[in-house]
């Protein structure tokens, strides 16, 4: 094995912000209707997606989607624009975007666990790196996977974004380790395939809702070598 270090992404690598029952009261339309099945999964691609713009914006929403994971105000400001641009009734964006900011409110994917607690068990760092402006170590620490994280790179508290160098490199140096031994694994390969310029691996899994991708992480793994208990 060749892999010093992992790195991970955030939204729909490890995490999903996935709908539920409790969010009927919130995807209603202006008349009070209902948002449907696809209407909903729509909204919820909208609020997590990670590089893709879904709306025109006039200048000062450009510049906040522009920099929205590099500054809490500006996220809002995007998100709120995107989600009213999405047909959600100005009472309901604000209750929406708070859903989306809640650490505790994203359900992990089902392998998740698995494959930090074996990397860790193996004395393989682990690294997450994540375009986001909000913090997500709660998600971690309330399912006691937190000491399992040797860094937490985090886009609005290092002041890069991917597909930036920079913020693969801040992950790999706070690790300790050489960027070539290293593995990124996300859902997107503009942004999370950036690791390469510095020499990493990169795998790429499916940004699908949780259920549809029970082992997506185990087999990245182990197609660069490394071995879990899943």
């Amino acid at each position: 094995m060749d892999i010093d270090a992992v790195l991970f992404d955030f939204s729909g690598t490890v995490f999903r912000l996935e709908d539920d029952r409790t969010w009927a009261d919130e995807l209603i339309d202006d008349d009070g209707a209902p948002f449907d099945v696809a209407a909903k999964a729509e909204v919820l691609r909208r609020m997590t997606a990670p590089v893709e713009q879904f709306m025109t914006f006039d200048a000062a929403g450009q510049h906040a989607w522009d920099n929205r994971d590099l500054d809490p105000a500006l996220h809002r400001h995007a998100y709120l624009e995107v989600l009213c641009g999405s047909g959600v009734p100005d009472t309901k964006a604000a209750g929406l975007y708070e859903r989306l900011i809640d650490p505790l409110a994203w359900t992990p994917y089902p392998d998740t666990g698995t494959v930090l607690e074996s990397l860790a068990a193996q004395g393989i760092p682990i690294g997450i790196v994540s375009n986001i402006a909000f913090d997500i170590r709660p998600a971690f620490a309330v399912r006691g996977w937190a000491d399992l994280i040797g860094s937490m790179t985090l886009s609005y508290e290092v002041g890069a974004i991917k597909p930036d160098v920079q913020i693969f490199r801040d992950a790999t140096d706070r690790l300790g380790v050489d960027p070539g031994r290293v593995l990124m694994i996300g859902d997107s390969t503009e942004a999370d395939g950036g690791a390469t310029t510095l020499g990493a691996r990169f795998a790429l899994v499916a940004a699908v809702p949780t259920t549809q991708r029970p082992r997506a992480l185990i087999d990245a793994l182990a197609e660069h070598g490394i071995r879990t208990a899943g």
